[in-house]
């Protein structure tokens, strides 16, 4: 009995020195713990709290029994089961596929080349002045953005007005959705190219400039010394933030879709993102809606760990965890 007492408290003594090392590690550092204690609350209060909101996609949910006091559904998935019974779901998820790939595609990379070009500019004014007019879309609504679409794909609207000057025929680019991607993706890269060269900027101020003398002395061109210098020091960044966006795929920007949907091109261009907004703002049905958009997000969720899976085999050091 006492060598059980004593490998019992043996096994206790471990965790203990854990504990204590880690309040008086805490204890060293209190100013910093003070000052992350206003973000860790907030990110508390209006992300980790509010999570227990999805128990409504399990729910026959009655606003005034509230989520709690609702009963649960019967079967316990059948909201889930209701959209992929649905007519067009099949529909839903290969356009919010199809407008994610495509996104991502030219919305990624854009930001890499743009803060490897503005890099190898010399000007230092004329460095700065590029970089803070490819900032001013950022700050730009969505809501403008789409009102402008749509203004300029109209038979007189901006974008025809190119077209003549070349030798076109007018055409209505908001019918239908043949000019859809064109217009959403060229604006998703206006929009964020600027704003999304920032953390690329940052990690190549990190280069050593003895490796940019160096070059020179070996005679490296330009083109040498971005792949040889510049692209290595921002592949970590890079395979970071591809894995998180990997997991975007499925959010498409449902605001901007939204707003250029019209009668002509809402069944072609119709997204789950905009498929939620009906059933849930519009119609009311809260939990029907809670759990589409859960669904999207454990689908974002497996993408996200699937791509870091891939990552931390042919890389680890680039992975995310």
């Amino acid at each position: 009995m006492k060598n059980k007492k004593s490998k019992a408290v043996k096994s206790k003594l471990p965790n203990v020195q854990r504990m204590n090392r880690f309040f008086k590690l805490t204890w060293k550092q209190k100013e910093l713990v003070i000052l992350s204690l206003p973000a860790v609350i907030l990110i508390a209060l209006f992300k980790y709290y509010p999570m227990y909101g999805i128990l409504i996609a399990l729910k026959d949910y009655k606003t005034k029994m509230g989520i709690w006091g609702s009963p649960w559904e019967e079967p316990l998935f059948h909201n889930f089961i209701r959209f992929f019974n649905y007519v067009d779901c099949g529909n839903l998820i290969w356009n919010t596929i199809r407008i994610g790939i495509v996104t991502m595609l030219f919305t990624f990379p854009a930001p890499i080349i743009f803060a490897l070009l503005l890099n190898e500019l010399r000007g230092k004014f004329f460095k700065n002045a590029v970089q803070t007019v490819s900032y001013i879309p950022y700050f730009i609504s969505v809501v403008v953005i789409a009102g402008m679409l749509n203004s300029f794909g109209s038979t007189d609207g901006l974008f025809n007005v190119i077209r003549h000057f070349f030798g076109f025929a007018p055409v209505n680019m908001n019918a239908g959705d043949k000019y859809f991607l064109l217009m959403y993706v060229g604006s998703a890269v206006w929009h964020g190219v600027g704003w999304g060269s920032i953390i690329y900027l940052a990690a190549l101020s990190n280069v050593d400039t003895t490796l940019y003398d160096v070059a020179n002395i070996d005679g490296a061109n330009r083109w040498q010394k971005v792949k040889n210098i510049a692209w290595p020091t921002i592949m970590p960044t890079t395979t970071i933030l591809l894995i998180m966006n990997v997991g975007n795929v499925l959010q498409s920007d449902y605001t901007k879709v939204l707003l250029m949907q019209n009668d002509t091109n809402r069944s072609l261009i119709d997204v789950i993102g905009t498929y939620v907004y009906r059933i849930g703002v519009l119609q009311g049905q809260f939990e029907y809606a809670t759990a589409v958009n859960l669904f999207v997000s454990i689908a974002s969720l497996i993408l996200v760990y699937g791509s870091n899976t891939i990552t931390r085999k042919l890389n680890p050091e680039n992975s995310l965890w």
